[in-house]
């Protein structure tokens, strides 16, 4: 199968090359300005995704048998303060890219978020309604309306969780983030009261090969890890994963900060009916430990400890 990946070198696109290569898939990967190599892709472009009407023409030019967009203008701060150019790749690339697939009749699948949810209601089915308290959210959502109305019969929706894995720049997941303020001396505040349901990058990057391979999973889906976690959880593990002292963490709760008081309390999704159909099955989150490694960046900090 040639299949066209948008962000191919985020932390989840990385992922996706080398889980859809292992299965002897033909990766074209889209970039940006990434100027490494990503392994698993048979070929690496770079491309303005904002760009429509050449990505269009690029599109076409190959006629991909499916398309999986990982791309995303994920850093909600960066969306508040910059809505139009995050619009462009949360909304209107995954429209055009809906309508493309729709054309080359290729499977379309698009990454959405868990942030649609307002973190009141845990655990949500795919049948719960959204309430989004963020412009990526917002953005997010209206994705998913624009791709479920121009594709319906070729596209699946995916909600994803926050993601563990190891990035190429060493500093885009979960613990990498932990590892760089470690790094500079800060004990890091987490939220006792913020529950999340962890996945690793390969592991759903496994799922969503699959979802490529087969067309009876269409509409809206969940995935994410098997454990649900608080935040101050998830940094207690990781540091006695890697060894760490404890007090390289600090409790707290949202409320302790006004800032932070918009935060959803609970964002943990029902994973049915995605999770009854796939080979692939959630991972607990210590299994999702076992797969990461001490950040590049952050490595002679830690072998000097």
């Amino acid at each position: 199968m040639k299949i066209l990946l948008t962000g191919a070198s985020g932390l989840l696109g990385s992922a996706f090359a080398k889980a859809a290569s292992r299965r002897q898939h033909e990766v074209i990967g889209l970039v940006g300005n990434y100027a490494g190599n990503v392994d698993g892709l048979a070929r690496q472009e770079s491309l303005d995704l904002s760009d429509l009407p050449r990505l269009e023409q690029f599109v076409l030019e190959l006629f991909p048998d499916a398309i999986v967009n990982c791309a995303a203008f994920s850093i909600a701060a960066e969306c508040e303060s910059q809505p139009e150019a995050s619009e462009r790749i949360n909304v209107a690339l995954p429209e055009k890219l809906a309508l493309l697939s729709r054309h080359l009749f290729a499977r379309f699948v698009h990454i959405s978020s868990d942030q649609v949810f307002d973190g009141k209601g845990a655990p949500y089915g795919i049948g719960d309604a959204p309430n989004p308290n963020s412009q990526y959210a917002v953005q997010k959502l209206e994705s998913e309306k624009k791709v479920a109305a121009i594709n319906p019969e070729f596209a699946s929706i995916v909600r994803i969780p926050l993601l563990n894995g190891n990035s190429l720049s060493g500093k885009r997941s979960l613990h990498e983030q932990l590892f760089r303020s470690w790094s500079q001396g800060l004990a890091t505040p987490l939220f006792e009261d913020e529950i999340r349901q962890p996945c690793l990058t390969g592991n759903l990057a496994d799922a969503l090969v699959e979802l490529c391979e087969r067309n009876d999973l269409q509409g809206l889906l969940h995935w994410a890890g098997e454990t649900r976690l608080s935040r101050y959880e998830m940094g207690i593990q990781i540091l006695d994963h890697f060894k760490l002292p404890h007090d390289l963490v600090k409790r707290t709760t949202r409320d302790s900060d006004p800032r932070f008081a918009h935060r959803q309390a609970d964002l943990s999704l029902d994973l049915q009916p995605m999770e009854g159909k796939l080979k692939t099955r959630p991972q607990a989150f210590q299994d999702q430990l076992d797969a990461l490694n001490v950040p590049p960046p952050c490595r002679d900090w830690y072998n000097a400890l």
